[in-house]
């Protein structure tokens, strides 16, 4: 019986820290974008450098969030940060395609998916690999 509690416990803790994770992705991303529209809004900044800084801006975005979740020496580092950037994209894309109301092609939007997957799983991997406190 105490087995079950600890479980239930443990799986309600991993849902909470997971969105916990996204809600930080999110929180760091609006952050970033403003700044980021502030200073475009003081220099001429070309089409390359938007992209190439927004991708910067969600992989931050990714890391940050998953940061908040992933203790050092956690052995499910990998697991919660390919849920977070899986998450945190696909929410992403789901907005930006709602916003724009443009048509979703799959090689775009699975690319940043998968950027999203590989972000997060190497944020984990690199965070849960580290030792503990």
């Amino acid at each position: 019986m105490t087995q079950v509690v600890r479980r239930m416990k443990r799986t309600s803790f991993q849902k909470t820290a997971l969105w916990r994770g996204v809600a930080v992705s999110v929180a760091v991303t609006a952050g970033l974008v403003i700044l980021f529209a502030v200073i475009i809004g003081f220099f001429d900044v070309g089409d390359g450098v938007i992209q190439a800084v927004n991708q910067l801006i969600k992989v931050t975005a990714i890391f940050l969030g998953v940061y908040a979740i992933v203790p050092r020496g956690d052995e499910n580092g990998i697991r919660r940060g390919v849920l977070v950037g899986l998450i945190y994209m696909g929410v992403g894309v789901l907005l930006y395609a709602l916003i724009t109301r443009q048509p979703l092609t799959l090689l775009g939007y699975g690319v940043d998916l998968l950027m999203g997957l590989a972000a997060g799983g190497l944020s984990g991997m690199i965070l849960g690999g580290m030792r503990g406190k």
